[in-house]
């Protein structure tokens, strides 16, 4: 700023004048080289610099006033245009599109077809014009404060109406659908799918985000080798953060002001992994291995810019990343974060990987189920011999949730351990083995059970691949939304619709439902009870037992298993089904989908899956329900599960393929026929566990 303000006292009942001076080139340059290293100076340092410049403290302190203020709105002004472009260019692609629809002609009869839903698509496209409109129309109204005027604002958009889909007439009497339900069907849900908003970072935003990753790596560093009293060890032996020794170790502005709502969660533990150190530093850079390694915790993960290349792309990188993290289960809450992932070798054979939350002014405009900060986190990666790595993994977030938690998942949510260091660590481990065996797999010279290594690998990669869609499938995040379904069997069904026309997924309308339940009965039972007794929930097996055509059992668990499954004196002889079933020590999965008899043979021929169609998958999610205590049975529950556990909590997944054709339109009796399949399965879980029907 090139001016100064003094004000002289006003004379009784008259206005107060002011006199302006400019400030001489040098007491600038003293000032902008002062505010560069530090922009909020104290009043010693402002008696100080007052005396090398020769000007008031008052002066002074209003110069950095005025700065700071020219700075923020040159940083807003910048978003606005970045949010101005990619409305513009959202605009040109939408007529593009419409004019080349115009000149698509049917190849059978030449003549210009009309799609069912194109009504919906340019709705869709309507929508989307609408959403960044009103992101303008916000940083419009931030940058005017600054700038004294407001800026150029782009034409209304049309306001949208939207008509519910048509359903074929049915038996409506012990089903209601919500009208919301057609929306699902228009916005779909796949892990590939368009993020939430665009990030652009400007030039002069990256050294400060290289500052907060460097800072972020020193806290984890420290983190992770402290001891007590930072870290006070529980009774189930987790390890928990003390806030009041971590606030007097790591006092920065603003801590001692969280928010009256706020919560922190902050856990440690460690443990040795079957990878080496190299490996696991590949997979933290690479946002699809990461999702691979954790598809029971991270949903969606993307890195949306890369700010540094390290060496050999490892020690030194820096990476804006965006993720989702969920619980398996519609009624779970959903976590969303933008965040820094820095990677440093320390000294040979140890890496750390810290990752920090940033906070982004785009981000600011989209409702989130919770304000969800993650403060400095990550791992510490220590080579072992034998391929082995020892991980210490720190979890550190603050949460303020916006929405009320569901009261199934209240407890195990609210302590701590849901999104803690011991589940991220278990998963590490139980992927790593199960990688660790599909190599082993791989280099065996010999057949296993019939069936060429080449195959069980093929097999493993096909089921890697049904694992990873039925996790993502479940997510509850703003861009997958569930529908609740209401009735006479009441268990709390939610719906959702997705058109797939993906190359390695039957194209058309599926539609998924799942529920969540609470079990008194312990985690370990239930996962045996589903893995080993199929007859006894499968309704579509109608109680006829199953036979097992082949299978391949990882080594940490003898519950860790891919099988072949074939259904006796079924009418589907072409088909058989493709499950596996995983459980550590944060939870279990039972996974399975039908799958033709001509692509099993390709696929234990040995052959790429990655192009095999395979039917969407159905199964079940096991939790433990966070409530201390005993199972209903007396006896303690198993030291599997993440801490103290009564119960478990159960959700049940089915998806159905309504129609191959993507454009088809939805019908309740897909709805009603989906619904009644959930039911009639809890029920039959229920009565075989002897729990109440209730």
């Amino acid at each position: 700023m090139d001016f100064g303000v003094e004000q002289n006292g006003p004379s009784c009942g008259q206005k107060r004048k002011k006199r302006y001076h400019r400030h001489t080139p040098r007491q600038i340059q003293q000032l902008e080289a002062m505010f560069k290293e530090c922009p909020h100076p104290d009043e010693k340092q402002r008696l100080q610099l007052s005396r090398e410049v020769g000007l008031d403290p008052r002066q002074i302190k209003f110069w950095f006033q005025n700065r700071r203020t020219q700075l923020k709105a040159h940083h807003e002004r910048a978003d606005n245009c970045f949010l101005r472009a990619e409305n513009d260019k959202i605009r040109c692609e939408n007529i593009a599109m419409r004019e080349a629809l115009k000149k698509v002609l049917c190849p059978n009869c030449g003549a210009s077809p009309i799609p069912q839903d194109s009504y919906f698509d340019e709705e869709k496209l309507r929508m989307e014009n609408t959403r960044l409109k009103e992101e303008l129309d916000r940083a419009s109204s931030i940058t005017s404060r600054y700038l004294g005027r407001p800026i150029t604002q782009l034409p209304p958009v049309q306001p949208l109406s939207f008509s519910s889909l048509d359903l074929t007439v049915g038996d409506l009497r012990n089903l209601s659908v919500s009208p919301s339900l057609d929306l699902d069907l228009l916005t779909g849900a796949r892990s590939n799918m368009a993020f939430p908003f665009p990030i652009a970072i400007s030039e002069m935003e990256k050294p400060i985000m290289a500052e907060m990753a460097a800072a972020a790596m020193n806290e984890l560093v420290k983190l992770a080798q402290s001891k007590e009293p930072l870290w006070v060890k529980q009774e189930e032996g987790r390890e928990m953060l003390s806030l009041d020794a971590y606030d007097n170790l790591f006092l920065k502005p603003g801590t001692q002001f969280r928010g009256p709502d706020a919560r922190v969660e902050a856990s440690r533990d460690s443990g040795l992994v079957c990878m080496d150190a190299a490996a696991l530093v590949d997979m933290f850079l690479d946002s699809r291995k990461w999702i691979e390694f954790f598809p029971t915790i991270v949903s969606k993960a993307r890195t949306t810019d890369i700010l540094t290349h390290g060496m050999s792309g490892r020690s030194g990188t820096l990476l804006l990343m965006y993720a989702e993290l969920h619980v398996l289960s519609p009624l779970g809450p959903t976590r969303e974060l933008n965040f820094l992932r820095y990677c440093q070798q320390i000294e040979q054979g140890l890496w750390a990987i810290a990752d920090v939350s940033v906070d982004l002014l785009r981000e600011k405009q989209f409702a989130t189920p919770s304000n969800t900060r993650r403060l400095p986190s990550g791992c510490i990666i220590q080579e072992m011999a034998s391929g082995y790595s020892k991980i210490t993994w720190v979890e550190h977030m603050e949460i303020e949730e916006k929405a009320i938690l569901h009261l199934l998942y209240y407890d195990l949510v609210i302590s701590g351990v849901v999104f803690g260091a011991h589940r991220w660590l278990v998963t590490l481990q139980r992927t790593c083995d199960r990688f660790a065996h599909f190599l082993a797999v791989a280099n065996s010279p010999r057949d296993i059970g019939g069936v060429s290594p080449e195959g069980k690998k093929s097999m493993m990669k096909l089921s890697q691949k049904m694992v990873n869609n039925f996790c993502a499938n479940l997510s509850a995040s703003q861009m997958h939304r569930w529908t609740a379904l209401s009735g006479v069997n009441d268990n709390n069904v939610q719906v959702t619709v997705q058109r797939i026309s993906e190359p390695s997924q039957p194209s058309g309308v599926v539609l998924s439902a799942a529920t969540s339940i609470w079990l008194p009965v312990p985690c370990d039972r239930v996962f045996n009870f589903l893995k080993d007794e199929r007859s006894q929930w499968d309704v579509l097996s109608s109680g006829n037992p199953v036979q097992e055509v082949t299978s391949i059992a990882c080594r940490s668990h003898p519950g860790n298993c891919i099988s072949l499954l074939r259904g006796m004196n079924t009418t589907q002889s072409s088909m058989l089904i493709l499950q596996e079933t995983c459980t550590d020590a944060s939870g279990s999965l039972v996974v399975y989908a039908p799958i033709e008899f001509n692509y099993i043979s390709i696929v234990l021929s040995g052959e790429d899956p990655s192009n095999i169609p395979i039917q969407p998958s159905s199964g079940f999610t096991i939790l433990p329900d966070g409530r201390a205590g005993k199972s209903d049975g007396g006896a303690s529950t198993s030291s599997n599960t993440i801490g103290s556990s009564y119960g478990s909590l159960v959700t049940v997944a089915f998806q159905i393929l309504v129609s191959s054709l993507p454009s088809a339109k939805l019908n309740v009796e897909s709805v009603s026929t989906v619904n009644n399949l959930i039911n009639t399965t809890v029920q039959h879980i229920k009565a075989a566990l002897n729990c109440p029907s209730g």
